[in-house]
């Protein structure tokens, strides 16, 4: 009798814990919040990576070989059209110095020759021995000897000083072709130059450039290159000045891209505005925030309270109905800046949002509906 009474008491307390799991499964694990849409000011933007650099750049090159003689100038200075910056000296060829040598002293015997020829013919022109075509053959023969002989004298002095006649500091004398401010100057006194001619570019003795007109010149993807549209204002933040941003107007966007990485990327260029309180030096990184799309005050909601199904693909959200009770409801998206989304159609401002994941950690959202 003992035992049937502790069997039906265990009996009795399995029965109770059984009754107290099933009326704790049948409460609520999870009770959803909702949230309601709202007007919001949504802006879509993308940055471009790049580098601020003067408008125009002028490089500035020897009209003749040599070797830098004297540099005037620094890097920083302010220049002006027609200042001196360096002088060249001319290391002569010794074979084209020899050349021209014997040019001149050739030159000078047909000179003494023409000139024997010339009084000849004058002598007997006056007595009216010969016609006055023949004194004047004559006289031509002997002007172009001399003109000839000027000429071989000039090339010579060229080629031995870089120069001919008064003006012999013309072709040594390097100056400014514009007015500006020197960036870099490549070279250092005794080295040798190269002049610019059709066939080589020249050694570079300075770059000159106006640092009041800058340009940004970046990279942007090609998926987003198509909303972009010239005269477009943009900002530029510069990685050297913090907590500045500078107005900018696109001007340029590269009709032809090229992969970098894997990836298509245009070329743009926009003008910068540049103010008194900042000095803006060539080269800088920079980086421009461009707006591709912008609309005022339209219904949205965060990203967050979407759903995506998955065999469709299509937005939805769950709509409240009831006490705990929720519908799906298909939405129109539009533009989205990560956090808020546009809603064209599907919900109003009076419609409650359920909000996932927001009392409980263990709920997740559905994958698929």
């Amino acid at each position: 009798m003992k035992k049937i009474l502790i069997f039906g008491g265990i009996a009795l307390a399995l029965i109770a814990v059984l009754i107290w799991f099933g009326k704790k499964n049948q409460k609520s694990v999870t009770e959803y919040e909702t949230e309601k849409a709202y007007k919001e000011t949504i802006v879509t933007k993308t940055v471009a990576t790049g580098k601020v650099t003067p408008l125009e750049e002028v490089e500035i090159k020897p009209q003749i070989s040599g070797i830098i003689d004297k540099i005037y100038l620094i890097e920083g200075q302010q220049v002006k059209k027609g200042d001196l910056i360096a002088t060249v000296r001319v290391v002569p060829n010794e074979q084209n110095l020899t050349s021209a040598r014997g040019n001149v002293s050739n030159l000078n015997l047909s000179v003494s020759n023409a000139k024997v020829s010339y009084d000849r013919s004058k002598a007997l022109f006056e007595k009216g021995v010969i016609a006055r075509q023949e004194f004047e053959n004559a006289e031509l023969a002997y002007n172009q000897a001399k003109q000839n002989l000027q000429n071989a004298q000039n090339n010579y002095q060229i080629i031995r000083k870089g120069s001919a006649g008064s003006g012999g500091s013309a072709n040594t004398n390097i100056r400014a072709t514009t007015s500006g401010m020197i960036l870099e100057i490549p070279v250092k006194e005794g080295y040798q130059v190269i002049e610019s001619n059709n066939f080589n570019a020249g050694t570079t003795i300075a770059s000159i450039a106006d640092m009041s007109k800058m340009i940004f010149e970046g990279q942007v993807d090609e998926a987003e290159v198509g909303k972009l549209t010239e005269g477009r204002d943009i900002e530029v933040s510069l990685g050297a000045i913090d907590k500045k941003k500078f107005p900018a107007k696109l001007t340029f966007i590269a009709p032809k891209g090229t992969e970098q990485n894997g990836a298509v990327q245009f070329k743009i260029k926009a003008d910068v505005t540049l103010d008194d309180d900042h000095f803006v030096r060539a080269g800088y990184s920079a980086n421009a925030e461009i707006v591709l799309e912008k609309k005022d005050s339209v219904l949205s909601i965060k990203e967050s309270l979407l759903l995506f199904d998955k065999k469709t693909e299509k937005p939805y959200v769950e709509v409240k109905i009831g006490d705990q009770e929720f519908e799906k409801r298909d939405v129109e998206l539009g533009i989205s800046d990560g956090i808020n989304v546009e809603i064209l159609s599907g919900v109003t401002m009076d419609d409650e949002i359920k909000i996932w994941n927001k009392t409980s950690k263990k709920e997740e959202k559905p994958e698929d509906n």
